[in-house]
């Protein structure tokens, strides 16, 4: 296999071994479909990205998105942390954005400079499509929650932004500190279900200036919890919007994830409905944290 730089990043973290890890393989073009499938598994975490090309293509980097279970089309933290190592690796100069062209299609980043001299990476995803809701009953024996931990004001609901979550809304901190899932009873209510990751979360927070704790379950595809999801936290964004879960059309929140599995993140949400429609952003930091050689 031929040798290839990779990056291993933190991306929305507010420092080393913070927020979500990522690995970044440099020049990948040359590498086959199976060589980055094995890479990914090797890598072992959530998801691994590859940087076709060091040259731009219809104004954006050609870059493909692998799980240890498959490609997908889009995730947010991987999103982010390549454009990192776009702008500072390879560009290696100030740049106000840099475009990922993803399967899903073009996505744009752009750069912060935040007044204490850190800098925030902002996504565009696609625009959030909402899908089935589902009554409290159907879900309940699947969730480590009781039922007057949900919050019914709100719906419990698949939403897309290209990766799919069910997303139920929880009353308190201490809900979402005991939830989880029954894998088991999941798995069987699920496998007919579009959305097959669940995205629990509540108004109440560990720290006084964010707005939102969440936790994220993809058991179903084996990974029992991840420590920041930029795609679910854009499908979140929408949702928030579309039912005016702040009694507004608009948000411009600090959202907090990981931190019962001591893997504390930050994500910032920009959304908008305007005219019928949603515009979201995301936004979150991204630290470097080594690099090595594929050999």
């Amino acid at each position: 296999m031929t040798e290839h730089t990779f990056y291993m990043v933190d991306v929305f973290a507010e420092g080393k071994y913070e927020g979500n890890q990522l690995a970044v393989v440099r020049n990948a073009g040359g590498l086959s479909d199976t060589e980055m499938q094995e890479i990914t598994r090797e890598m072992n975490y959530s998801e691994t990205t590859f940087i076709l090309s060091e040259d731009e293509r219809d104004g954006g980097y050609d870059v493909r998105i692998f799980t240890p279970g498959g490609e997908v089309p889009f995730a947010g933290h991987p999103t982010l942390g390549t454009a990192y190592v776009i702008r500072h690796v390879i560009i290696g100069q100030p740049v106000e954005s840099v475009n990922l062209n993803l399967k899903v299609g073009q996505i744009p980043v752009r750069f912060h400079k935040t007044d204490s001299g850190g800098e925030i990476l902002w996504m565009k995803p696609i625009e959030p499509i909402f899908g089935q809701i589902f009554e409290t009953c159907e879900v309940l024996s699947s969730l480590t929650v009781r039922r007057e931990d949900i919050d019914e004001r709100f719906p419990i609901q698949h939403v897309s932004v290209g990766v799919d979550f069910l997303f139920v809304p929880l009353k308190t901190l201490d809900a979402v500190r005991r939830a989880g899932v029954v894998k088991d009873k999941l798995v069987d209510w699920i496998k007919d279900k579009q959305a097959k990751s669940i995205f629990v979360f509540c108004p109440e927070t560990y720290r006084a200036e964010n707005h939102m704790n969440v936790r994220f379950f993809a058991d179903y595809y084996g990974i029992p919890e991840d420590p920041a999801t930029g795609s679910a936290n854009a499908c979140l964004a929408g949702y928030l919007v579309k039912h005016r879960y702040f009694g507004s059309n608009h948000i411009d929140i600090r959202v907090e994830q990981g931190y019962e599995i001591d893997r504390p993140s930050l994500l910032f949400l920009r959304a908008e409905e305007k005219d019928a429609k949603i515009d979201v952003l995301v936004g979150g930091k991204v630290v470097r944290v080594a690099q090595g050689r594929l050999l």
